[in-house]
């Protein structure tokens, strides 16, 4: 019994430190003014993309250091000339699960953030459509991504909630959320053109090419 609890208590623990910021992501959540906006690291920088590459992790809602990531990673989105329609926290150097998304689903299209989101459901149905990236300005390119989504996320008062997403909004989500995987709108381009798509309707539905 007291062997069993140790182990549960190592596990517990081990998950529970995993949630913290570690002392380089402080140091960068910290660098600088931080009422000012975060430097969006780019693909064309071999140290930088090798952290666009990486697999984030979870992320303690209520870290205390997590509000000052949180604000300047909007800053960054939301800049009238170099921001965009979504941004993920590998963006800035941080291997986090977070991203700030635009609703426009909504009405003001406002921007939310969502932690340590998950997509849990994926339609059969794509659309196509252009994507760019703040951190691969110089690209642009048609993606196909599903035409309906179900995600599971955390909000600032760690409270889970489970949301469905259809259309352009559900677009940002894949395309931020595929940044937590390490994976970039340039790998799905090369991805989906050894994949084949059928009309149906009005929709996309996906067929493997053997």
């Amino acid at each position: 019994m007291k062997n069993i609890l140790l182990m549960l208590l190592l596990i517990f623990g081990k998950s529970l430190f995993a949630q913290k910021f570690t002392k380089a992501e402080k140091q960068l959540i910290y660098k600088g003014n931080v009422k000012e906006k975060m430097y969006v690291i780019q693909t064309d920088n071999d140290a930088e993309l090798e952290i666009l590459l990486a697999k984030s992790k979870d992320i303690d809602p209520k870290n205390k250091d997590l509000k000052i990531l949180i604000d300047r990673m909007y800053l960054a989105v939301s800049d009238p000339v170099d921001g965009g329609v979504g941004i993920a926290a590998p963006q800035v150097g941080i291997n986090r699960n977070v991203i700030w998304v635009q609703r426009f689903d909504k009405e003001g299209n406002p921007f939310e953030v969502y932690i340590n989101p998950k997509i849990t459901w994926k339609s059969r149905e794509f659309i196509k459509g252009p994507e760019g990236c703040l951190s691969i300005p110089v690209l642009r390119g048609d993606v196909y991504r599903h035409q309906a989504i179900e995600i599971e996320y955390q909000d600032r008062e760690g409270i889970k909630h489970l949301e469905r997403v259809e259309g352009f909004t559900a677009v940002i989500f894949q395309h931020e959320i595929d940044h937590l995987h390490g994976i970039l709108f340039s790998q799905r381009i090369e991805e989906q053109m050894l994949k084949r798509y059928r009309s149906i309707g009005e929709n996309l539905w996906l067929e493997e090419i053997l």
